[in-house]
C-alpha cells in the first residue's frame, strides 16, 4: 500500500495536516526540542491504521506528506522513513484507552518531574482548578495520579507493564527522565489533555522549588 492509497482522501489528507498544526504548535512551547518526541492519531480502527510523524525528524516542521501510518504491529504501510522505536507504546495506548490520539513530549518539567518520582511511582496532582481541563474531572477539589514507569529500552516490556496501568491514569502517564504521554479520545481532546498535564507538571515542579528556596515561616 502506498501513501497515497492512505492518505489520499479529504478526510486522511486532513488528519495529516491536523496532527502536523498540533506538533509546530507543541514544538513552539519548546515540548520537543530537536527531534524529540512523537506524536499519532488513529486513521482507522479496524484494521488499526495509526498515523504517525516518522523518527529522527524535526517534529516542529515536518510537512504532511512526510508522515507515515503504522498497522496494528508497528510495521510501516504506508509513507517514507522508519517508525519510532517507541510506537508499540503508542499502540498500547491506543488499545488500552481507545484513545483516538497520543502525544509525547520532552519537556523540561516532565522529563525532570519523571525521574525525580521515578521510586514512588507515581506523582499526585491535587486541588487545583486546572485539573477540569481532564475530561471526566468536575471539581478542583480532587487528586489524580499520573504512573511513572522506569524507562526501558525494550519498548514492548515497557508497554506491557503500562498496560494495566491505562485504565486509571489521567489521559497520561511519565516514563522517568524521558517525560509525558497524553491521550484523548481524538486529536483536540488529547492536545487539550497534554495541554493541562504540562501545566500542571511546570505548577508542581514550581511548588517544589518554592517550598525549597523559601519554607514556610514558623509561627
Amino acid at each position: 500500500m502506498n501513501s497515497s492509497e492512505v492518505l489520499g482522501t479529504g478526510q486522511r489528507a486532513g488528519a495529516a495536516q491536523a496532527l502536523c498544526r498540533a506538533m509546530a504548535a507543541i514544538h513552539r512551547r519548546g515540548w520537543c526540542d530537536g527531534t524529540g518526541g512523537n506524536f499519532s492519531s488513529v486513521l482507522e480502527r479496524s484494521p488499526l491504521a495509526l498515523l504517525m510523524a516518522p523518527s529522527g525528524v524535526d517534529k516542529g516542521s515536518v510537512a504532511p506528506d512526510s508522515l507515515i501510518v503504522v498497522d496494528e504491529i508497528g510495521a510501516v504501510i504506508a509513507g517514507e522513513g522508519r517508525a519510532s522505536a517507541e510506537t508499540a507504546l503508542h499502540l498500547a495506548i491506543v488499545s488500552g484507552t481507545a484513545a483516538g490520539a497520543v502525544l509525547h513530549t520532552h519537556s523540561q518539567a516532565g522529563t525532570l518531574l519523571s525521574e525525580h518520582y521515578a521510586a514512588e511511582g507515581e506523582l499526585e496532582l491535587r486541588d487545583l482548578e486546572m485539573l477540569k481541563g481532564l475530561e471526566g474531572i468536575r471539581s478542583h477539589a480532587t487528586r489524580v495520579a499520573l504512573p511513572v514507569l522506569a524507562n526501558d529500552q525494550d519498548i514492548s516490556r515497557l508497554s506491557a507493564l503500562a498496560g494495566p496501568l491505562l485504565p486509571a491514569a489521567p489521559h497520561g502517564l511519565l516514563i522517568a527522565g524521558h517525560g509525558l504521554y497524553a491521550w484523548g479520545a481524538d486529536l483536540t481532546i488529547a492536545v487539550r489533555h497534554l495541554e493541562i498535564l504540562e501545566f500542571l507538571l511546570e505548577q508542581h515542579w514550581r511548588q517544589l522549588l518554592l517550598a525549597a528556596l523559601a519554607p514556610p515561616v514558623r509561627q
